[in-house]
């Protein structure tokens, strides 16, 4: 019954209006709610992780994110520039000590404006934000499963919900939100035992295809006058050459490389970081002096440490605390 049927029937005409105008809109609700949504496309684990990194190649964003850890809560903001060939992000801390991170490619700078220091170093694994560290080689579909958990709203975009089931006992799970135009990663969460949310990073707003110029940026990365700005000097190096080595870790773990760090404080035994990854999880194993630091854990993260000979192993990663006690038994002296 139209506004002019209501009136004919007795209705008085402000109310006939009113509610012919509510009924019209809510039938377009209810029009639209019975729609059925695109479906999410069926992909491998590899597939989706090469749609995020997809989405961040020929793309510039800005946003706020919020990472939950635990009883932990950190904002900050991240601008992002890629033309295909380079990125170059900056990420804003807005809460805690005021800090600035800027990446290029695999350089980092990291800069404390109240301190007026900074400190350069190059990283070869890096982690997207939000998202896992991209390996060649590795058969993540081995040790992970995709599965589809429909769609939501993050940050005022629609997203495709998957999940990354971790197919043993070795790693934890994730959630992620891909955009479904663009399959930037909006939402990230790591699942523990059970399905409890260990740790959440997620944009709260976003802005896509933001007019940034990289040369612009990288200007501004470049202006570091007045900050005393330190560049450790790391050197690549294996365990081998160490004199460790290491028998049968955990199934899907692969070695990315191992550093060695000139330490002022510590010339006799610089330490050393190595670095394993699964293709979603990484740890890294540091091996130098100093006592074994205690047990913890923060969200996700785990810390484990033990002592071997006169030397300190400590494990540091998002994964179960059996993997990084597994890791740490596995590293030995060479006789």
């Amino acid at each position: 019954m139209g506004a002019q049927g209501m009136v004919r029937a007795g209705w008085p005409p402000l109310a006939a209006r009113w509610l012919a105008g509510w009924l019209t809109l809510w039938l377009a609700w209810a029009t639209v709610a019975q729609a059925a949504p695109p479906e999410a496309p069926t992909l491998t684990v590899a597939g989706w992780l090469e749609r995020l990194y997809a989405a961040t190649r020929n793309r510039a964003y800005s946003g706020t994110f919020v990472v939950t850890r635990g009883d932990e809560v950190a904002a900050a903001r991240v601008t992002h520039v890629c033309d295909g060939q380079h990125q170059i992000e900056r990420v804003e801390a807005l809460n805690g000590p005021a800090r600035v991170t800027w990446r290029y490619d695999d350089e980092v700078l990291t800069l404390w404006p109240r301190r007026q220091v900074g400190l350069r170093e190059r990283r070869e694994v890096l982690r997207l934000f939000p998202g896992p560290s991209r390996v060649p080689g590795l058969d993540v579909d081995q040790h992970y499963r995709a599965l589809a958990r429909g769609a939501q709203r993050v940050a005022g975009l629609d997203a495709w919900v998957v999940e990354f089931a971790p197919r043993d006992e070795w790693r934890y799970g994730y959630r992620v939100w891909s955009e479904q135009t663009t399959g930037l990663a909006l939402k990230l969460q790591t699942v523990g035992p059970g399905g409890q949310v260990l740790e959440q990073m997620a944009y709260t707003d976003v802005q896509l295809d933001v007019p940034l110029r990289m040369d612009a940026l990288l200007r501004q990365m470049a202006d570091t006058q007045g900050y005393r700005v330190q560049q450790p000097n790391l050197t690549k190096t294996t365990l081998q050459a160490l004199g460790w080595r290491f028998n049968a870790g955990v199934p899907g773990f692969q070695w990315l490389g191992c550093w060695q760090r000139e330490d002022a404080s510590a010339r006799e035994r610089p330490p050393v970081q190595c670095v394993l990854t699964d293709g979603l999880a990484s740890v890294s194993l540091f091996i130098g002096a100093g006592e074994p630091v205690p047990a913890r854990v923060s969200g996700a993260m785990q810390v484990r440490s033990l002592r071997v000979g006169e030397y300190t192993l400590t494990a540091v990663g998002e994964v179960p605390a059996a993997t990084l006690q597994r890791l740490l038994a596995a590293l030995e002296r060479e006789p």
